[in-house]
């Protein structure tokens, strides 16, 4: 099918400043209702021609979205340069492991020195590369003007404007200070720091332990296990991320210890739900299978642990998920007993 444009021109209020989502998932979807909810004019990219046409017409993107009404200043188009013409900042919002084929898609229509802002999470495989280094180098772009966002952000939450924050992290504060001030919404709050490294890191572990806590879910243990693995798993999180440079406060804060939890306890995440597929005895490939969106922890779980091991890091819950997704270790033997390699008495 031919790239649409869209049936009515794409002809948006002039007050306001117009920001790009590439992206119609439900994340990237969400965020865009939160830029259009904070007064920016905004227009999204989606791949199927017919979502970029519901979003544009009946304002819903129902296969991500079920319910949840769209604001009239979102539009979306299957056309890359029709969304990207004259935008002011820049969302990318698509699965960790294709961001480096979509930017090569858009980087002749990116508008020069704006800022460029990460909503995922996830390590490149082969490289191990976070995305903002994947965006650096595809696009060329100064670190400078790249921010990411991170937080306890479940979609369908945000999307229902349930009130949480995020943190929005940038090598440049002032980067950061100006994506914060387009990011937010009446029940959406941003922060800043400028520990990229811990704000990326500590959304991609936060995954993986969430893989954990679902494989023990579904096991059918209770809260104490799962309690002792998130516990345990926020200690890997941060012994993994201070190796690579990051600050270890940022894995307490948002974007460490209030994803982590968010992830670990709801049932509408899906590194949580692939997780309980897994524990239920379900094989890795069955998982993919029936879930009609990415789990980012799964892909993600390969490229960490060749990055603990590049730094000495021991990371036993998450060793003990790729066995897991493997084959090798039945579900039932990831507890808390397993999850430390060491006969000494542990900490807190």
């Amino acid at each position: 099918m031919a790239p649409m444009s869209l049936t009515q021109p794409l002809t948006l209020p002039a007050d306001g400043r117009r920001v790009a989502v590439l992206g119609a998932g439900s994340w990237g979807t969400t965020f865009a209702k939160v830029l259009a909810d904070g007064g920016s004019n905004v227009v999204m990219w989606a791949r199927r021609s017919e979502v970029a046409r519901e979003i544009s017409q009946s304002r819903r993107n129902s296969d991500y979205l079920p319910g949840v009404n769209l604001p009239r200043t979102l539009w979306a188009s299957a056309r890359i340069p029709e969304v990207l013409e004259g935008c002011e900042q820049l969302y990318l919002s698509v699965p960790s492991q294709s961001l480096r084929e979509n930017l090569r898609l858009v980087r002749e229509f990116v508008p020069a020195g704006i800022p460029i802002v990460s909503l995922m999470k996830g390590v490149e495989k082969g490289s191990g590369l976070r995305m903002s280094e994947v965006i650096a180098a595809e696009l060329e772009v100064d670190p400078a003007r790249i921010a990411v966002v991170s937080g306890p952000n479940l979609a369908l939450e945000i999307a229902k404007e349930q009130p949480t924050a995020a943190v929005v992290s940038s090598s440049s504060l002032d980067t950061a200070s100006e994506v914060a001030l387009v990011a937010r919404a009446p029940y959406f709050r941003t922060f800043v720091n400028t520990d990229v490294i811990g704000t990326e890191f500590g959304g991609v572990l936060k995954n993986l332990i969430a893989v954990a806590v679902g494989i023990v879910d579904g096991v059918g243990y209770g809260e104490n296990t799962k309690a002792s693995i998130i516990t345990r798993g926020l200690v890997e999180m941060t012994d993994f991320a201070v190796a690579y440079g990051a600050q270890p406060e940022t894995l307490a804060g948002l974007a460490g210890l209030g994803d982590l939890i968010a992830t670990c306890e709801s049932p509408l995440s899906r590194n949580n739900t692939a997780g309980r597929l897994l524990g239920q005895g379900y094989a890795y490939r069955e998982v993919i299978e029936q879930m009609n969106q990415t789990a980012e922890g799964i892909g993600s779980v390969a490229p960490i642990l060749e990055l603990a091991a590049a730094r000495g890091v021991e990371m036993p819950i998450v060793s003990q998920v790729a066995e897991v997704l493997a084959g090798t270790l039945d579900p039932r033997h990831l507890a808390p007993h397993l999850t430390t390699e060491s006969d000494e008495p542990q900490g807190e």
